[in-house]
Parts: structure tokens; sequence; C-alpha cells
């Protein structure tokens, strides 16, 4: 008597997957599985297309079993599982990909060579490994149909979405609106968290940082942080991009956070100030064995630097309040400017427990100038460079990695604005900081 399933009596899966695989394509399974339920309901399946320029690896096979496991699953229920394959060819590995291989960056792109030829040579970059993405649907036993799959670069399937996107259009569910995303100037395209976790993306830099002196207005809503101070007062904020400080426009504070009050000498003016910061960071900017020296006998030499705590605050009391713009290269003209507000993201972990607020180049930042009604200053151009009417620095990159090699500044601009600030006597300290 013949038996319906072969028995084993040692497990092999590597044998059971190699037999079963061979019964199904030697019977046709899949085919026959799509055959015998013409005419019951569809149930359609178009797989988010991998991308055939990058070799396939485990986590692949991981995510196409769960497909397969609702097709199948579906089948068994009674609909007839159309199960479309695609490639997504839209991506900038690929784009980097060739221009890397002759050399160009995306300025050269219609001098160097035609639009038609880095296109062709893009088109034939992205289809690279396909072989190999069509071996390992076989013998994972992954059923889908290869044998017409939808591309993402044919011109019918982009005008199937711009046709899309007109009937979204049409009824009113499209609006214009602006977030943050890391954004390539060498590239010239924003960024997407696939792409920033391609390996190299990132790695531990040294920046300089800059804890910059924002001075407080004095009005009737601040007048109390006037109470016996004697010098100018200042919000003490750290950033490890001060070639974002031009395009501040607020301060963010912890709400429940304790803040001091603190007398003392500037670290490069020498000039006596009076500071705010958090309580909790008072070791990381004043050395403990000058608290109680005597601000009298302070010298330009003197190597200890004293300081008094006069009074403390909590973050909510300091909501709303206004300080000098600390580099008025532009104004902003969308929204509220220079005063403080309150940020729950705000720790004492590492800075001053103030945060620099530049709506156009943080998450947070654009966060709070939504619910605070903030105003921008997008002062660095799509090419990573100050625009005009930013003194010295206008046309600059804010970084020098894009420079050319022969023509690099000897400083960064981060450094540049830092030397800048320290000699305006709005810089209280510069270090380099590893993150």
């Amino acid at each position: 008597m013949s038996k319906l399933f072969n028995e084993y009596k040692q497990l092999d899966l590597a044998l059971i997957n190699n037999e079963i695989l061979k019964w199904w394509e030697e019977n046709k399974t899949f085919k026959k599985s799509l055959e015998v339920r013409e005419g019951y309901p569809d149930y359609v399946f178009y797989e988010g297309p991998p991308s055939a320029n990058g070799t396939p690896g485990i986590h692949h096979v991981m995510a196409r079993t769960i497909k397969d496991l609702f097709c199948r699953y579906k089948t068994m229920q009674g609909f007839k599982v159309n199960r479309k394959a695609g490639w997504d060819t839209h991506g900038l590995p690929v784009e980097l990909g060739v221009e890397k291989a002759l050399g160009i960056r995306k300025d050269d792109i219609g001098k160097k060579i035609s639009i038609e030829e880095y296109n062709a040579l893009c088109k034939k970059d992205v289809m690279k490994y396909t072989d190999q993405w069509e071996k390992l649907t076989n013998i994972m036993g992954y059923w889908v149909d290869m044998s017409d799959p939808y591309i993402t670069y044919d011109n019918k399937y982009i005008e199937t979405l711009w046709w899309l996107l007109k009937q979204l259009f049409d009824k009113g569910l499209l609006y214009k609106g602006y977030t943050i995303q890391p954004y390539s100037p060498a590239a010239g395209t924003g960024l997407s968290t696939h792409e920033l976790n391609q390996p190299g993306c990132y790695r531990d830099v040294k920046d300089t940082t800059l804890t910059a002196q924002f001075k407080i207005v004095k009005n009737e809503l601040s007048s109390r942080l006037f109470e016996g101070v004697e010098t100018d007062l200042f919000f003490l904020a750290w950033t490890t991009t001060p070639w974002t400080l031009p395009s501040n426009t607020a301060l963010a504070v912890g709400e429940n956070i304790e803040y001091s009050k603190v007398l003392t000498f500037n670290p490069y003016t020498r000039q006596k100030v009076t500071v705010i910061l958090a309580s909790e960071r008072i070791p990381a900017y004043f050395n403990e064995k000058a608290k109680e020296l005597d601000f009298s006998e302070f010298k330009e030499d003197s190597k200890l630097i004293p300081y008094k705590v006069l009074a403390t605050y909590k973050g909510k009391e300091f909501e709303g309040m206004r300080y000098e713009q600390l580099i008025p290269w532009h104004q902003p003209d969308n929204g509220d400017a220079f005063k403080v507000v309150i940020g729950d993201f705000v720790t004492t972990e590492d800075g001053t427990g103030i945060v620099h607020i530049a709506p156009s180049f943080g998450a947070d930042d654009f966060r709070m100038s939504k619910i605070f009604g903030l105003g921008t200053l997008t002062l660095v151009d799509k090419q990573g460079k100050f625009i005009d009417g930013c003194g010295e620095f206008s046309g600059r990159f804010v970084k020098q990695e894009y420079e050319d090699e022969g023509n690099k500044h000897p400083e960064s601009v981060d450094v540049e604005i830092a030397i800048m600030l320290k000699k305006e006597n709005k810089a209280f300290k510069i270090e380099k900081y590893e993150h």
C-alpha cells in the first residue's frame, strides 16, 4: 500500500525542503492554486518591493515568510490570491553608487553626462542582483508571480501614482506642509530612515560645542530676575551645532527643573556676568573650589573663577521671558521669536538644562515652533551654504566636509562662530565633544 506522506527515520530539514520544492515545481502547485480559485473572490497582494541593487539577506527571508503566511491563509479561506512581485528602483543608494563609479556629483548631471545617459546607467545598476533575488524566492518557497513584476521606474507605474495623487487632490485630501528631515547637500535630496541605516552612515565624531550667553531683556515679566543683579543677565544654552545659532528663535526650559542664578566672570573676556543654568549642571561649569573665593581678589590671570549662587527658580517661571537675538543677521517674519518656552524634552543630562531652539534644523525645535507660534530662520540653502546677508559667512559651507580640498578654510564654521561670540562676550564655554 502506497503511503500518502514520506516517512523519515531522521529529521533532515534541508532534504524535506528540497523534496517539497521539487514536488511543487513538478506539479505546478502555485499555478494550480490560482486556477482552482477561478471565479472566487479576489484577494490581491502587491509585494512591498525590495531593491534589486542590493543582495538579499536573512531579514528578507523573515519578512517574506510573514507575507507568504497571509497569502496562503487567504487561499485556504477560499480566495483567489494573485501575488504580484515588484522592484523598488527609486533610491538614493543607486544614484550615489552610479555617481561614485562615474566620479561625478549631482550638479554634474546635464553637464558632464546627459540626463538620459544617467537614467540609463541607474536603471542598469538597480537591477544587477535580480538573479539572486529570484533564486532566493524559489529556494525559500515564497509564492509570488515574478514573470510580470511592477517596476517603479516604469512610466506606467509613475503615471499611475500621479493619477492616484490627483484623485486625492481633487477630494481636498492633500495639503502643503513642512517637516524636518535629514538632508544631504551632496545628493541634493532628503534622506529616509532606511538610507540613514546604511553601513557607515553613523559614526562617532568630535565637534566643537558652544555654551552661548543669551542676554535677558529686562521688562515687567523678567524684572524679578534682576533683583540683586548688578551685571548683564544671561541664559546659558549649549549646542553641538554652533552653525545653527544664527537661526535661533527661542530657548526651551524644563517646566519643573530647578535653575540657579549665578554671579561669576566670563572665562574668556573676564567680564563680571550673572548667568542662569540648571542647578544640577553647575558642577559641569564651575569648580567647587572657587565657590568661596573673594570676587574682589579675582585677577585677569586667575586660574580659579569665583562664583556665587544668588537665587533658584523653577523653569515654568521663565516662560515667555524675552532675550536679545544672539546673532542678528536676519529677522524672522513668520512668527514670534526670542522668548523662553517650555519643552518636555529638556533634561539635565548634559549641557545647561536650557536648549537652543532653531526650528529650521531640529524635529523638537520645529514642533515647538508649531506649538508656540515661533518664527523660523532658514539661513542655509540646499547646497549646505549660508545664504546672503550672513556677514562674512555668506556663501560658505556650514561643514568643512563639503569644501573643495584645495579651497578649505583653516577653521570650521563652528569654530569661527565660537570665536566671534567669544570676542562679543556671548560665549561662556567652548570645547570639543564626541557624540
